[in-house]
Protein backbone atom coordinates (compact mmCIF):
# COMPACT_ATOMS: atom_id res chain seq x y z
CA UNK A 1 0.00 0.00 0.00
CA UNK A 2 1.29 3.52 -0.51
CA UNK A 3 1.93 5.35 2.71
CA UNK A 4 -0.37 8.77 1.10
CA UNK A 5 -1.83 9.39 -1.55
CA UNK A 6 -2.28 12.70 -3.09
CA UNK A 7 -0.86 14.29 -0.46
CA UNK A 8 -2.87 12.94 2.71
CA UNK A 9 -1.72 10.10 4.73
CA UNK A 10 -3.21 6.37 4.30
CA UNK A 11 -4.82 4.60 7.53
CA UNK A 12 -4.50 0.64 6.44
CA UNK A 13 -7.49 -1.33 7.00
CA UNK A 14 -7.94 -2.42 10.70
CA UNK A 15 -10.65 -4.91 10.16
CA UNK A 16 -14.32 -4.80 10.05
CA UNK A 17 -15.55 -1.85 12.38
CA UNK A 18 -11.82 -1.92 13.84
CA UNK A 19 -11.46 2.14 13.27
CA UNK A 20 -12.54 4.32 16.15
CA UNK A 21 -13.32 7.52 14.31
CA UNK A 22 -12.83 10.63 16.86
CA UNK A 23 -13.09 14.23 16.22
CA UNK A 24 -15.93 16.31 15.50
CA UNK A 25 -18.41 16.80 11.49
CA UNK A 26 -16.42 18.94 8.92
CA UNK A 27 -18.29 21.59 7.69
CA UNK A 28 -18.69 24.76 5.26
CA UNK A 29 -17.89 28.73 6.35
CA UNK A 30 -20.50 30.17 7.77
CA UNK A 31 -21.64 33.18 5.31
CA UNK A 32 -24.43 35.73 6.23
CA UNK A 33 -27.32 36.34 4.48
CA UNK A 34 -27.02 39.86 4.16
CA UNK A 35 -23.99 39.09 1.44
CA UNK A 36 -26.88 37.56 -1.09
CA UNK A 37 -29.42 39.37 -2.79
CA UNK A 38 -32.46 40.73 -0.72
CA UNK A 39 -35.06 39.22 -3.17
CA UNK A 40 -33.39 35.58 -3.47
CA UNK A 41 -32.12 35.99 -7.18
CA UNK A 42 -28.86 34.38 -7.01
CA UNK A 43 -28.36 34.00 -10.98
CA UNK A 44 -25.76 34.48 -12.40
CA UNK A 45 -25.08 35.11 -16.29
CA UNK A 46 -22.93 31.52 -16.98
CA UNK A 47 -21.16 28.80 -15.74
CA UNK A 48 -17.56 30.25 -16.30
CA UNK A 49 -18.72 33.85 -14.47
CA UNK A 50 -20.22 31.36 -11.67
CA UNK A 51 -16.69 29.76 -11.17
CA UNK A 52 -15.21 33.50 -11.28
CA UNK A 53 -16.76 34.46 -8.21
CA UNK A 54 -17.10 31.15 -6.56
CA UNK A 55 -12.77 31.83 -6.62
CA UNK A 56 -11.93 29.48 -8.61
CA UNK A 57 -8.19 28.54 -7.73
CA UNK A 58 -5.40 26.03 -9.23
CA UNK A 59 -5.28 23.01 -6.79
CA UNK A 60 -8.94 23.24 -5.78
CA UNK A 61 -11.04 20.57 -5.46
CA UNK A 62 -14.74 20.75 -7.39
CA UNK A 63 -17.44 17.99 -7.24
CA UNK A 64 -20.59 16.92 -9.64
CA UNK A 65 -22.83 14.40 -9.44
CA UNK A 66 -24.01 11.38 -11.33
CA UNK A 67 -28.12 11.32 -11.32
CA UNK A 68 -27.65 11.79 -14.88
CA UNK A 69 -25.32 8.64 -15.19
CA UNK A 70 -24.42 8.27 -19.19
CA UNK A 71 -26.64 11.28 -20.10
CA UNK A 72 -24.06 13.71 -17.82
CA UNK A 73 -23.25 17.51 -19.80
CA UNK A 74 -22.24 19.25 -16.99
CA UNK A 75 -19.05 17.82 -16.04
CA UNK A 76 -17.60 18.73 -19.89
CA UNK A 77 -19.55 21.93 -19.26
CA UNK A 78 -17.60 22.63 -16.28
CA UNK A 79 -13.94 21.47 -16.88
CA UNK A 80 -14.05 23.31 -20.66
CA UNK A 81 -14.93 26.69 -18.22
CA UNK A 82 -12.04 25.96 -16.11
CA UNK A 83 -9.55 25.16 -18.72
CA UNK A 84 -10.74 28.38 -20.44
CA UNK A 85 -9.93 30.30 -17.72
CA UNK A 86 -6.58 28.94 -17.78
CA UNK A 87 -7.21 26.65 -13.97
CA UNK A 88 -4.62 23.75 -13.43
CA UNK A 89 -4.20 20.60 -11.21
CA UNK A 90 -8.20 20.45 -10.04
CA UNK A 91 -9.03 17.17 -8.20
CA UNK A 92 -12.26 16.29 -9.26
CA UNK A 93 -14.84 14.29 -6.93
CA UNK A 94 -18.00 12.76 -9.02
CA UNK A 95 -20.04 10.84 -7.26
CA UNK A 96 -19.44 8.13 -10.65
CA UNK A 97 -18.61 8.44 -14.05
CA UNK A 98 -19.22 6.96 -17.13
CA UNK A 99 -17.90 6.40 -20.95
CA UNK A 100 -19.83 10.02 -21.53
CA UNK A 101 -16.85 11.37 -19.47
CA UNK A 102 -14.29 10.47 -22.15
CA UNK A 103 -14.10 13.94 -23.40
CA UNK A 104 -12.55 14.81 -19.81
CA UNK A 105 -9.24 12.97 -21.16
CA UNK A 106 -7.99 16.10 -22.72
CA UNK A 107 -8.42 18.24 -19.54
CA UNK A 108 -6.20 15.73 -17.55
CA UNK A 109 -3.79 15.85 -20.86
CA UNK A 110 -3.83 19.80 -20.46
CA UNK A 111 -3.40 19.46 -16.83
CA UNK A 112 -6.33 21.22 -16.20
CA UNK A 113 -7.62 18.28 -13.90
CA UNK A 114 -5.00 16.82 -11.97
CA UNK A 115 -6.61 13.97 -10.21
CA UNK A 116 -9.92 11.83 -10.02
CA UNK A 117 -11.38 10.66 -6.33
CA UNK A 118 -14.29 8.51 -7.19
CA UNK A 119 -15.38 5.70 -9.29
CA UNK A 120 -12.90 5.21 -12.53
CA UNK A 121 -14.56 3.25 -14.98
CA UNK A 122 -15.05 2.73 -18.76
CA UNK A 123 -12.47 4.94 -20.83
CA UNK A 124 -11.44 7.10 -17.91
CA UNK A 125 -10.72 3.99 -16.06
CA UNK A 126 -8.64 2.41 -18.89
CA UNK A 127 -6.52 6.06 -18.99
CA UNK A 128 -6.20 5.44 -15.24
CA UNK A 129 -4.78 2.00 -15.48
CA UNK A 130 -2.48 3.00 -18.19
CA UNK A 131 -0.62 5.21 -15.46
CA UNK A 132 -1.58 8.14 -17.27
CA UNK A 133 -3.69 10.33 -14.56
CA UNK A 134 -0.42 12.64 -12.70
CA UNK A 135 -2.31 11.94 -9.20
CA UNK A 136 -3.47 8.81 -7.58
CA UNK A 137 -6.94 7.55 -8.17
CA UNK A 138 -9.00 7.49 -4.51
CA UNK A 139 -11.80 4.92 -4.98
CA UNK A 140 -14.86 5.27 -2.43
CA UNK A 141 -18.28 3.68 -2.07
CA UNK A 142 -21.44 6.00 -1.90
CA UNK A 143 -21.69 5.90 1.90
CA UNK A 144 -17.74 6.35 1.96
CA UNK A 145 -18.08 9.66 -0.35
CA UNK A 146 -20.61 11.45 2.45
CA UNK A 147 -18.60 10.37 5.19
CA UNK A 148 -15.21 11.44 3.30
CA UNK A 149 -17.02 15.03 3.65
CA UNK A 150 -18.52 14.49 6.95
CA UNK A 151 -15.51 13.48 8.65
CA UNK A 152 -12.84 15.86 6.48
CA UNK A 153 -11.27 13.87 4.76
CA UNK A 154 -11.07 15.79 2.05
CA UNK A 155 -13.08 19.48 1.61
CA UNK A 156 -14.97 20.54 -1.63
CA UNK A 157 -13.94 23.64 -2.53
CA UNK A 158 -16.59 24.35 -5.09
CA UNK A 159 -19.80 21.81 -6.00
CA UNK A 160 -21.69 22.03 -9.26
CA UNK A 161 -25.16 20.72 -9.36
CA UNK A 162 -27.25 19.99 -11.84
CA UNK A 163 -30.60 20.79 -11.29
CA UNK A 164 -33.47 19.74 -13.71
CA UNK A 165 -36.14 22.27 -11.86
CA UNK A 166 -34.36 25.36 -9.36
CA UNK A 167 -35.72 28.64 -8.37
CA UNK A 168 -33.70 31.61 -8.52
CA UNK A 169 -33.41 30.76 -4.46
CA UNK A 170 -31.58 27.61 -5.52
CA UNK A 171 -34.35 25.59 -4.47
CA UNK A 172 -34.40 22.47 -6.74
CA UNK A 173 -35.61 18.84 -7.66
CA UNK A 174 -34.93 16.10 -9.88
CA UNK A 175 -37.98 14.97 -10.10
CA UNK A 176 -39.54 17.55 -12.50
CA UNK A 177 -38.28 19.66 -15.79
CA UNK A 178 -37.29 18.57 -19.75
CA UNK A 179 -33.93 16.55 -17.96
CA UNK A 180 -36.51 15.19 -14.96
CA UNK A 181 -33.58 12.56 -13.46
CA UNK A 182 -35.25 11.41 -10.79
CA UNK A 183 -34.20 12.17 -7.32
CA UNK A 184 -30.58 14.20 -6.49
CA UNK A 185 -29.62 11.68 -3.05
CA UNK A 186 -25.99 11.96 -4.31
CA UNK A 187 -25.89 15.77 -4.79
CA UNK A 188 -27.03 16.47 -1.13
CA UNK A 189 -23.09 15.87 0.95
CA UNK A 190 -22.20 18.26 -1.78
CA UNK A 191 -24.83 21.10 -1.27
CA UNK A 192 -24.09 20.44 2.69
CA UNK A 193 -20.68 20.51 3.08
CA UNK A 194 -18.66 22.53 0.07
CA UNK A 195 -17.39 25.74 0.51
CA UNK A 196 -19.32 26.85 -2.46
CA UNK A 197 -22.01 25.38 -4.32
CA UNK A 198 -23.35 26.28 -8.16
CA UNK A 199 -26.48 25.11 -8.80
CA UNK A 200 -26.90 24.88 -12.93
CA UNK A 201 -30.34 24.30 -14.04
CA UNK A 202 -31.71 24.22 -17.91
CA UNK A 203 -35.80 24.82 -16.45
CA UNK A 204 -35.61 27.79 -14.06
CA UNK A 205 -39.20 28.14 -12.09
CA UNK A 206 -40.50 30.54 -9.85
CA UNK A 207 -40.27 30.85 -6.31
CA UNK A 208 -40.54 28.10 -4.79
CA UNK A 209 -39.91 25.16 -6.39
CA UNK A 210 -41.82 22.86 -4.66
CA UNK A 211 -41.44 20.41 -3.14
CA UNK A 212 -37.50 20.91 -3.40
CA UNK A 213 -34.94 17.83 -2.86
CA UNK A 214 -31.92 20.60 -2.03
CA UNK A 215 -32.55 23.50 -0.09
CA UNK A 216 -31.59 26.83 -1.56
CA UNK A 217 -30.47 27.94 1.22
CA UNK A 218 -27.04 25.58 0.53
CA UNK A 219 -26.83 27.25 -2.84
CA UNK A 220 -24.32 30.48 -3.62
CA UNK A 221 -25.17 30.94 -6.81
CA UNK A 222 -27.80 29.91 -10.16
CA UNK A 223 -26.80 29.21 -13.37
CA UNK A 224 -29.46 28.95 -16.41
CA UNK A 225 -27.51 26.65 -19.18
CA UNK A 226 -28.89 25.17 -22.28
CA UNK A 227 -28.89 21.83 -20.85
CA UNK A 228 -27.45 19.73 -18.26
CA UNK A 229 -28.26 16.27 -19.39
CA UNK A 230 -29.94 13.78 -21.25
CA UNK A 231 -32.24 11.37 -19.23
CA UNK A 232 -32.77 8.47 -21.60
CA UNK A 233 -29.34 7.56 -21.04
CA UNK A 234 -29.89 7.28 -16.86
CA UNK A 235 -30.99 3.85 -18.35
CA UNK A 236 -27.33 1.87 -19.12
CA UNK A 237 -26.00 -1.11 -20.11
CA UNK A 238 -25.99 -2.24 -16.09
CA UNK A 239 -28.86 -1.37 -15.29
CA UNK A 240 -31.13 -3.03 -18.28
CA UNK A 241 -32.85 -6.81 -16.74
CA UNK A 242 -30.50 -9.91 -18.16
CA UNK A 243 -31.38 -12.27 -21.25
CA UNK A 244 -28.84 -14.00 -20.42
CA UNK A 245 -30.04 -18.01 -19.77
CA UNK A 246 -27.08 -18.52 -17.54
CA UNK A 247 -27.66 -14.97 -15.69
CA UNK A 248 -31.40 -16.06 -15.29
CA UNK A 249 -30.99 -18.94 -13.68
CA UNK A 250 -28.40 -17.41 -11.22
CA UNK A 251 -31.18 -14.59 -10.36
CA UNK A 252 -34.02 -17.59 -10.30
CA UNK A 253 -31.71 -19.98 -7.83
CA UNK A 254 -31.60 -16.16 -5.35
CA UNK A 255 -34.78 -16.33 -5.97
CA UNK A 256 -35.07 -19.61 -4.37
CA UNK A 257 -32.73 -19.27 -1.55
CA UNK A 258 -34.26 -16.42 0.02
CA UNK A 259 -37.71 -18.27 -0.13
CA UNK A 260 -35.97 -21.31 1.30
CA UNK A 261 -34.02 -20.04 3.82
CA UNK A 262 -37.40 -18.16 4.89
CA UNK A 263 -35.86 -14.48 4.29
CA UNK A 264 -38.76 -13.79 1.81
CA UNK A 265 -41.44 -13.44 4.45
CA UNK A 266 -44.35 -10.32 5.48
CA UNK A 267 -42.60 -7.35 6.24
CA UNK A 268 -39.30 -7.98 4.64
CA UNK A 269 -36.73 -5.46 2.77
CA UNK A 270 -34.34 -5.84 0.37
CA UNK A 271 -31.96 -4.06 -2.38
CA UNK A 272 -31.40 -5.54 -5.42
CA UNK A 273 -27.69 -3.51 -7.75
CA UNK A 274 -28.27 -2.26 -10.90
CA UNK A 275 -26.83 -5.06 -12.51
CA UNK A 276 -29.15 -6.98 -14.90
CA UNK A 277 -28.80 -10.46 -12.83
CA UNK A 278 -30.24 -8.58 -9.69
CA UNK A 279 -32.75 -6.75 -11.96
CA UNK A 280 -34.32 -10.09 -12.92
CA UNK A 281 -33.77 -11.28 -9.32
CA UNK A 282 -36.57 -8.77 -8.42
CA UNK A 283 -38.71 -9.45 -11.31
CA UNK A 284 -38.77 -13.35 -9.90
CA UNK A 285 -39.14 -12.22 -6.21
CA UNK A 286 -42.18 -10.24 -6.98
CA UNK A 287 -43.99 -13.12 -8.75
CA UNK A 288 -43.31 -14.94 -5.56
CA UNK A 289 -45.02 -12.18 -3.57
CA UNK A 290 -47.82 -12.03 -5.38
CA UNK A 291 -47.88 -15.52 -5.55
CA UNK A 292 -47.25 -16.03 -1.86
CA UNK A 293 -49.64 -12.43 -0.38
CA UNK A 294 -46.18 -11.60 0.65
CA UNK A 295 -45.97 -7.72 1.44
CA UNK A 296 -42.62 -6.02 1.59
CA UNK A 297 -42.08 -3.41 4.68
CA UNK A 298 -39.48 -1.57 2.25
CA UNK A 299 -38.04 -1.84 -0.89
CA UNK A 300 -34.64 0.12 -1.25
CA UNK A 301 -33.34 2.00 -4.24
CA UNK A 302 -32.18 2.44 -7.41
CA UNK A 303 -35.30 2.60 -8.48
CA UNK A 304 -36.30 0.58 -11.90
CA UNK A 305 -39.78 -0.04 -13.86
CA UNK A 306 -40.13 -3.47 -11.87
CA UNK A 307 -39.48 -1.81 -8.02
CA UNK A 308 -42.15 0.79 -9.28
CA UNK A 309 -44.52 -1.96 -10.20
CA UNK A 310 -44.43 -3.29 -7.13
CA UNK A 311 -45.22 0.15 -4.92
CA UNK A 312 -48.16 0.05 -7.40
CA UNK A 313 -49.42 -3.26 -6.98
CA UNK A 314 -48.64 -2.68 -3.24
CA UNK A 315 -46.20 -5.13 -2.69
CA UNK A 316 -44.17 -2.51 -0.55
CA UNK A 317 -45.67 0.67 0.54
CA UNK A 318 -42.60 2.59 0.23
CA UNK A 319 -39.43 3.04 -2.07
CA UNK A 320 -36.25 4.71 -0.57
CA UNK A 321 -34.54 5.78 -3.59
CA UNK A 322 -31.16 6.87 -3.51
CA UNK A 323 -30.64 6.88 -7.52
CA UNK A 324 -32.90 6.60 -10.76
CA UNK A 325 -32.18 4.20 -13.24
CA UNK A 326 -34.82 4.41 -15.85
CA UNK A 327 -37.53 6.91 -16.63
CA UNK A 328 -40.42 4.97 -15.28
CA UNK A 329 -38.55 5.47 -11.61
CA UNK A 330 -38.15 9.35 -13.25
CA UNK A 331 -42.38 9.06 -13.11
CA UNK A 332 -42.90 7.51 -10.14
CA UNK A 333 -40.81 10.07 -7.90
CA UNK A 334 -42.86 12.95 -9.12
CA UNK A 335 -46.36 11.00 -9.12
CA UNK A 336 -46.21 8.57 -6.26
CA UNK A 337 -45.98 10.15 -2.08
CA UNK A 338 -44.72 6.53 -1.39
CA UNK A 339 -41.47 6.94 -3.40
CA UNK A 340 -39.24 9.06 -1.32
CA UNK A 341 -35.59 10.01 -2.37
CA UNK A 342 -32.80 9.37 0.72
CA UNK A 343 -29.05 10.25 0.36
CA UNK A 344 -26.20 8.30 1.35
CA UNK A 345 -26.37 10.37 5.23
CA UNK A 346 -29.31 8.04 6.31
CA UNK A 347 -28.31 4.67 3.35
CA UNK A 348 -25.20 4.26 3.74
CA UNK A 349 -23.27 6.53 6.51
CA UNK A 350 -20.68 4.08 8.56
CA UNK A 351 -19.65 7.49 10.53
CA UNK A 352 -24.00 7.74 11.50
CA UNK A 353 -26.22 7.29 14.31
CA UNK A 354 -27.20 4.19 12.34
CA UNK A 355 -27.98 3.58 8.32
CA UNK A 356 -30.49 1.93 6.41
CA UNK A 357 -28.15 -0.88 4.82
CA UNK A 358 -27.72 -2.63 8.07
CA UNK A 359 -31.97 -2.82 8.30
CA UNK A 360 -31.90 -4.74 5.02
CA UNK A 361 -32.65 -8.36 4.53
CA UNK A 362 -31.19 -8.82 1.85
CA UNK A 363 -29.10 -7.23 -0.47
CA UNK A 364 -28.63 -8.99 -4.15
CA UNK A 365 -25.18 -7.87 -5.34
CA UNK A 366 -22.57 -8.78 -7.90
CA UNK A 367 -18.65 -9.38 -7.93
CA UNK A 368 -16.00 -9.83 -10.27
CA UNK A 369 -13.83 -12.25 -8.33
CA UNK A 370 -14.91 -14.13 -5.11
CA UNK A 371 -11.97 -15.93 -3.04
CA UNK A 372 -12.44 -18.88 -1.37
CA UNK A 373 -12.97 -16.87 2.02
CA UNK A 374 -15.86 -15.17 0.26
CA UNK A 375 -13.57 -11.96 0.02
CA UNK A 376 -14.80 -9.94 -3.28
CA UNK A 377 -13.82 -7.69 -5.74
CA UNK A 378 -15.72 -5.30 -7.62
CA UNK A 379 -13.88 -2.50 -9.57
CA UNK A 380 -11.29 -5.15 -11.92
CA UNK A 381 -11.64 -8.54 -13.39
CA UNK A 382 -7.98 -10.78 -13.34
CA UNK A 383 -6.17 -8.21 -15.82
CA UNK A 384 -5.88 -5.14 -12.91
CA UNK A 385 -8.21 -2.94 -14.93
CA UNK A 386 -10.04 -0.68 -13.54
CA UNK A 387 -13.67 -1.50 -14.76
CA UNK A 388 -16.30 -0.76 -12.32
CA UNK A 389 -16.77 2.10 -9.89
CA UNK A 390 -17.94 0.91 -6.12
CA UNK A 391 -20.93 2.39 -5.67
CA UNK A 392 -23.18 1.24 -2.67
CA UNK A 393 -21.51 -2.40 -3.28
CA UNK A 394 -19.33 -2.04 -0.25
CA UNK A 395 -22.05 -0.49 2.47
CA UNK A 396 -24.77 -2.71 1.45
CA UNK A 397 -22.61 -5.72 2.75
CA UNK A 398 -23.74 -4.82 5.82
CA UNK A 399 -27.34 -5.80 5.38
CA UNK A 400 -28.84 -9.07 7.35
CA UNK A 401 -28.09 -11.70 3.90
CA UNK A 402 -25.74 -9.99 1.79
CA UNK A 403 -25.93 -12.55 -1.70
CA UNK A 404 -23.34 -12.08 -4.26
CA UNK A 405 -25.49 -13.15 -7.45
CA UNK A 406 -22.84 -14.12 -10.16
CA UNK A 407 -21.66 -16.12 -13.16
CA UNK A 408 -18.75 -18.78 -12.35
CA UNK A 409 -16.95 -17.86 -15.28
CA UNK A 410 -16.71 -14.88 -17.66
CA UNK A 411 -15.20 -14.99 -20.70
CA UNK A 412 -13.56 -18.37 -20.00
CA UNK A 413 -12.10 -16.65 -17.34
CA UNK A 414 -13.30 -18.14 -13.61
CA UNK A 415 -14.16 -15.98 -10.72
CA UNK A 416 -13.39 -18.04 -7.77
CA UNK A 417 -10.15 -17.85 -7.21
CA UNK A 418 -7.44 -18.37 -4.44
CA UNK A 419 -6.41 -15.14 -4.12
CA UNK A 420 -8.55 -11.29 -5.26
CA UNK A 421 -6.91 -9.28 -7.92
CA UNK A 422 -8.33 -6.20 -5.88
CA UNK A 423 -9.77 -6.52 -2.32
CA UNK A 424 -12.96 -4.70 -2.32
CA UNK A 425 -14.80 -6.31 0.53
CA UNK A 426 -14.36 -8.74 3.12
CA UNK A 427 -15.56 -12.05 3.45
CA UNK A 428 -16.99 -11.80 6.78
CA UNK A 429 -19.51 -9.61 5.39
CA UNK A 430 -20.64 -11.75 2.32
CA UNK A 431 -22.81 -14.70 3.15
CA UNK A 432 -24.10 -16.52 0.09
CA UNK A 433 -22.36 -16.78 -3.13
CA UNK A 434 -25.19 -17.99 -6.00
CA UNK A 435 -23.80 -19.00 -9.53
CA UNK A 436 -25.28 -21.30 -11.88
CA UNK A 437 -23.80 -24.35 -10.80
CA UNK A 438 -24.80 -24.20 -7.32
CA UNK A 439 -24.87 -22.23 -4.56
CA UNK A 440 -22.37 -21.59 -1.46
CA UNK A 441 -22.89 -20.68 1.97
CA UNK A 442 -20.16 -18.72 3.99
CA UNK A 443 -19.41 -21.28 6.98
CA UNK A 444 -19.74 -18.57 9.43
CA UNK A 445 -23.92 -19.02 8.62
CA UNK A 446 -24.93 -21.95 10.22
CA UNK A 447 -27.96 -20.49 10.43
CA UNK A 448 -28.80 -20.30 7.11
CA UNK A 449 -27.32 -23.48 6.26
CA UNK A 450 -29.57 -24.65 9.01
CA UNK A 451 -32.95 -22.86 7.31
CA UNK A 452 -32.41 -24.58 4.07
CA UNK A 453 -30.81 -28.13 4.70
CA UNK A 454 -33.34 -30.67 2.82
CA UNK A 455 -34.19 -28.56 0.65
CA UNK A 456 -33.40 -29.28 -3.29
CA UNK A 457 -31.13 -26.60 -3.85
CA UNK A 458 -28.03 -26.82 -5.34
CA UNK A 459 -25.86 -26.37 -1.86
CA UNK A 460 -22.05 -26.59 -3.12
CA UNK A 461 -19.21 -24.92 -1.64
CA UNK A 462 -16.91 -22.60 -3.35
CA UNK A 463 -14.01 -25.42 -3.59
CA UNK A 464 -16.37 -27.35 -5.60
CA UNK A 465 -17.59 -24.10 -7.77
CA UNK A 466 -14.01 -23.37 -8.35
CA UNK A 467 -13.09 -26.72 -9.62
CA UNK A 468 -15.88 -26.99 -11.23
CA UNK A 469 -15.38 -23.65 -13.49
CA UNK A 470 -11.60 -24.88 -13.85
CA UNK A 471 -12.28 -27.50 -15.13
CA UNK A 472 -14.37 -26.16 -17.97
CA UNK A 473 -12.34 -23.15 -18.43
CA UNK A 474 -8.70 -24.90 -18.15
CA UNK A 475 -7.49 -23.24 -15.03
CA UNK A 476 -7.80 -19.55 -13.11
CA UNK A 477 -6.43 -17.24 -15.40
CA UNK A 478 -3.60 -14.85 -14.53
CA UNK A 479 -2.89 -12.78 -11.53
CA UNK A 480 -1.38 -9.28 -11.43
CA UNK A 481 1.57 -9.03 -10.15
CA UNK A 482 2.02 -5.93 -7.69
CA UNK A 483 5.54 -4.74 -8.94
CA UNK A 484 4.29 -1.60 -10.82
CA UNK A 485 3.85 1.86 -10.24
CA UNK A 486 0.01 2.30 -8.30
CA UNK A 487 -2.15 4.19 -10.23
CA UNK A 488 -5.59 3.65 -7.28
CA UNK A 489 -6.32 2.84 -3.60
CA UNK A 490 -9.66 1.41 -2.90
CA UNK A 491 -10.64 2.46 0.61
CA UNK A 492 -13.18 0.98 2.90
CA UNK A 493 -16.53 2.91 4.91
CA UNK A 494 -14.39 3.74 7.25
CA UNK A 495 -12.18 5.48 5.08
CA UNK A 496 -8.86 2.93 5.84
CA UNK A 497 -7.15 1.99 2.73
CA UNK A 498 -8.06 -1.41 1.59
CA UNK A 499 -5.94 -1.76 -1.30
CA UNK A 500 -4.03 -0.67 -4.35
CA UNK A 501 -4.47 -0.47 -8.17
CA UNK A 502 -1.25 -1.04 -10.40
CA UNK A 503 -0.20 0.16 -13.87
CA UNK A 504 -1.66 -2.46 -16.32
CA UNK A 505 0.50 -1.49 -19.42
Amino acid sequence: MPSEANGRILSPYQGVGGFKPSGRHAGPPIKRGADFPGNGDKRTLNLKEALVRAGLKDGMTVSTHHHFRNGDFLAEQLFSAAHELGIKNLTWFPSAVFPCHEPLIRFIEAGTIHHIEGSLNGPLGAYASQGKMPGLGVLRSHGSRYRALQDGDLRVDIAVIAAPSCDPFGNMTGATGPSACGVLGFAVADAQYADHVIAVTDNLVPFPCAPWQISGNLVDQVVVAERIGDPTQIVSGTTQITRSPERLRIAELATQFVKAAGVLRDGWSFQAGAGGTSLAFTVFVADEMRRGGIRAGFVRGGSTAVVVKMLEDGLTPVILDGQTFDLDGVSSVRENPGHVMTSPFNSYNYHGKGNIATMLDVAILGATEVDLNFNANVVSHSDGQLLHGIGGWQDALFSKCTILAVPTFRNRVPIIRDQLTTMCGPGELVDVVVTERGIAINPRRQDLMDAVQGSDLPIRSLEELKAGAEALCGGPGRTVSPNGEPVAVVTWVDGTALDTLYKTS
